[in-house]
């Protein structure tokens, strides 16, 4: 079964978060949310999220995909953890799936992942970077990078994550089961 990481800050956008844990589940990925810290998280509208572990801990295991959920503040906070910067960067080294909304792919860009390559985004969070091939689509692939642009196309994000992890039949299954 694959595995992937999502990793919660403080401010994260809960939206983004809780769909692609959500949907990931549904397809049978084993899904990993990891905090900052070992606090609960609170969202950027309120809303209280419980992590399953601390990121310190979620990094003593192997994941096939990490996940950087968007919002305000939390991906000021993500940027500003040089864990998370190392844990991507290696990821793509690695081989394996980098993915962010919203406002995260910021933290690609600040790791260095995304010049040269295409992407999307929340608007004007990767203005920036002009290294940065900026396109305007819901979901963005380039390799293993896969981005998205926020709240509204978090569903397309999540399923799009499916597809690379378990495969089109999974997506469109889950698809289904939701009333697509």
């Amino acid at each position: 079964m694959p595995k992937a990481l999502v990793l919660l800050a403080q401010g994260c956008e809960e939206i983004e978060a809780v769909t692609v844990i959500d949907i990931l589940r549904r397809a049978g990925v084993e899904v990993v949310s990891a905090g900052l810290d070992d606090l609960p998280v609170l969202a950027s509208r309120g809303v209280l999220l419980l992590p399953d572990t601390t990121l310190d801990n979620a990094l003593e295991h192997s994941y096939q995909m990490v996940v950087l959920p968007g919002g305000q503040p939390g991906t000021n906070h993500l940027k500003a953890d040089a864990r998370v910067l190392k844990l991507v960067r290696q990821m793509a080294q690695q081989g394996k799936y980098v993915a962010a909304i919203c406002a995260a792919p910021s933290v690609l860009a600040t790791a260095g992942l995304l010049d040269g390559r295409k992407a999307t985004c929340y608007p004007a969070c990767l203005d920036g970077f002009p290294e940065v091939d900026l396109q305007t689509g819901a979901v963005v692939e380039d390799g293993k990078l896969i981005t998205s642009r926020g709240p509204g196309t978090a569903m397309d994000f999540a399923l799009t994550l499916v597809e690379r992890l378990v495969g089109k039949a999974k997506r469109q299954e889950v698809e289904i089961g939701l009333a697509r």
